[in-house]
């Protein structure tokens, strides 16, 4: 499987998966539909694959026939993250995954003979405020919901600090802010969860539902935060938890109650979507196929289960 082809899996396994307030094939939002997602999960791919130093050598005859031979040089991460923007906007006309490009593109920029979690340091310590720019730029570009105004370095403004440093400014308020600050430390911890819930179950679809839950619990979702406040975010984790008491190992919790937190989230407008928490898994579930943590279903093994969603419940839950 080709890096491009590991982006677009773990995004489509990420939007199929029937997670509670999430879009998937048989929920929508006013603004945003599953295809949305299965466009964008596509138009992300080359773009932030681009970021990979690549194996292919061009060739060209230099001076007396001398023949000379060269990589292409890999784009900047912030231009590779606005060109992964600029890609979505053009397939979908939306902000469908700016969270998922912001956490993708750091992981893809590790080389790809280097373990994801030992190499992702030095491609955040090696960003630059022109990296900084580009992610400003591209922000605008999606024009994401519940952002607000900073006080210092507001995307707004040029930014005269690294994009790690610019980073460090919404680390309270913004998990994956949260990640260019720690080395990614939530999405290995997931990523972890994944691979535990990989050996006792066989459904794709039911680990990567499980972890979106049990990750709302452990970590408030910031999106949530932004725009209704810690109170309602730090309520949706405990709802997400008391959830998860009914779960048996590896199985899905309770039904109803599984049905009940989805309603609840999906209550006043979609406001209390855990959009953050879904960026997250989108991450985590990159860095398990990545890796080889977990097997990855295949492209049409995941249609296949989006068809069968639809075939079989117009609900908006499992």
């Amino acid at each position: 499987m080709t890096l491009a082809e590991q982006i677009e899996i773990a995004c489509l396994m990420e939007a199929t998966a029937r997670k509670p307030g999430n879009v998937h094939p048989a929920a929508a939002f006013s603004d945003l539909t599953y295809n949305d997602f299965v466009c964008a999960a596509k138009a992300v791919a080359a773009p932030l694959a681009a970021l990979a130093p690549s194996s292919a050598d061009t060739t060209d005859v230099g001076p007396g026939g001398s023949v000379r031979t060269s990589s292409p040089v890999p784009p900047r991460l912030g231009a590779a993250i606005f060109n992964a923007v600029r890609a979505t906007r053009d397939a979908t006309g939306t902000n469908v995954n700016l969270g998922i490009i912001l956490l993708l593109a750091p992981l893809v920029a590790v080389p790809h003979d280097v373990p994801l979690e030992e190499g992702i340091g030095a491609v955040l310590d090696d960003t630059t405020t022109e990296d900084a720019g580009e992610v400003y730029a591209a922000i605008r570009l999606a024009l994401p919901g519940g952002m607000g105004e900073a006080s210092s370095q507001d995307i707004r403004e040029q930014p005269t600090v690294t994009l790690r440093e610019a980073m460090h400014l919404a680390v309270d308020r913004d998990r994956i802010a949260e990640q260019y600050c720690t080395n990614y430390r939530l999405v290995f911890a997931a990523r972890r969860k994944l691979a535990d819930l990989f050996l006792t179950t066989t459904d794709w679809e039911q680990a990567v539902v499980l972890l979106h839950v049990w990750m709302m619990a452990e970590w408030p979702d910031t999106l949530i935060a932004r725009k209704c406040g810690w109170d309602i975010a730090r309520e949706s984790a405990t709802r997400a938890a008391a959830v998860l008491t009914t779960a048996v190992g590896s199985s899905l919790p309770d039904r109803s109650r599984l049905a009940e937190l989805d309603c609840w989230l999906r209550a006043d407008g979609h406001r209390r979507n855990p959009g953050t928490t879904a960026d997250l898994v989108a991450a985590a579930l990159f860095a398990a196929v990545r890796d080889g943590l977990i097997p990855s279903p295949t492209r049409s093994a995941i249609t296949d289960r989006a068809n069968l969603i639809l075939t079989a419940t117009a609900e908006t839950t499992i």
